[in-house]
């Protein structure tokens, strides 16, 4: 298990580091998952109307998986405190959901229920597209996943959506939380 702290624009003084050491660190022994590696980074954001400008992000990578918590409070020892405990939260959910479910699949194999697709045909989604302009590329490799590993992950990062290669068929699909519950699936044609 190994730690880094680290300000992004901002220095780190050595009694502030110590104190995220601690408590992360605390909150990754209480689930004992080895290798368990965290990042921690503390920031403070500038606009003066922000109430909670302090920002402790932590990013904790095991075993092919992302954990992701971010929370910003007014200080930065609060900041710490509340996302030292999202932390706890997010282990005690990868561990259940990822560990524990691993060790019965060995037992028995049971195949998700599937996600309906969205009707939209690809014209529609590029015509809504057609006045916005790309503004980030980021680069990411498909690692098949069955579709219950990839509900796993987006609820892990928090992300709206995950792309993924599916393992039984080796197409791409696309896995988006819906706004009023539940989850999508945008899932590749076989030709």
């Amino acid at each position: 298990m190994s730690i880094t702290v680290t300000g992004r624009k901002m220095p780190v003084t050595e009694a502030l580091r110590q104190y995220a050491e601690e408590k992360i660190g605390n909150s990754m022994k209480v689930m004992d998952i080895d290798p368990l590696v965290a990042e921690v980074v503390l920031f403070v954001e500038k606009n003066p109307a922000n109430p909670r400008p302090a920002v402790c992000e932590v990013t904790l990578r095991t075993k092919g998986h992302i954990i992701r918590v971010e929370e910003s409070e007014e200080d930065m020892y609060a900041a710490i405190d509340v996302a030292a405990a999202k932390v706890v939260r997010q282990l005690r959910k990868y561990k259940t959901r990822v560990v524990d479910r691993k060790v019965r699949a060995g037992a028995e194999k049971a195949a998700p229920d599937a996600i309906p697709a969205t009707g939209a045909s690809l014209d529609e989604l590029m015509e809504e597209l057609a006045d916005d302009e790309v503004v980030r590329v980021k680069e990411i490799e498909f690692e098949p996943l069955t579709e219950e590993e990839a509900l796993v992950k987006i609820d892990l990062l928090g992300h709206d959506f995950f792309a993924y290669t599916d393992r039984d068929s080796n197409l791409v699909n696309v896995l988006y939380r819906r706004d009023d519950g539940g989850y999508g699936l945008l899932k590749q044609t076989e030709e």
